[in-house]
């Protein structure tokens, strides 16, 4: 039914969040033309989480909300690779799903990243 997923990353300083993909991140990507990368992502997975009835996130007929998290096997060492390359990411929090933490991007938007202690669904 699916071949893939496409995921979109909204940024106020789209170059400088690609040179940050690129050059920091060391993502994989082809070059669509005209200064546009599309960055391979590792495996994946998806969650539903439920909106409040209160919230504005999701009118009738909007798209859906959605936050992304890069996941890793070992938190510390990804933030001090990551600390090393002059990254600034948030304190470590421990929930009892996994460890998390944020990197901020060039743009001043922030991309979650964590180490999960659930079972992943992305090597089904």
């Amino acid at each position: 039914m699916f071949s893939g997923a496409h995921v979109l990353f909204f940024s106020r300083d789209a170059e400088a969040d690609r040179a940050f993909f690129r050059d920091i991140l060391g993502l994989p990507f082809v070059d669509a033309g005209h200064g546009w990368l599309i960055f391979q992502l590792p495996p994946s997975e998806a969650a539903v989480h439920p909106v409040d009835a209160g919230s504005t996130m999701a009118g009738p007929g909007a798209m859906l909300p959605a936050e992304v998290y890069l996941m890793c096997d070992n938190l510390d060492a990804a933030l001090a690779a990551l600390k090393a390359k002059g990254v600034e990411c948030e304190p470590v929090r421990e929930e009892r799903w996994g460890r998390l933490s944020r990197m901020k991007l060039p743009s001043g938007g922030a991309l979650g990243y964590y180490e999960p202690r659930h079972p992943v669904a992305r090597e089904l």
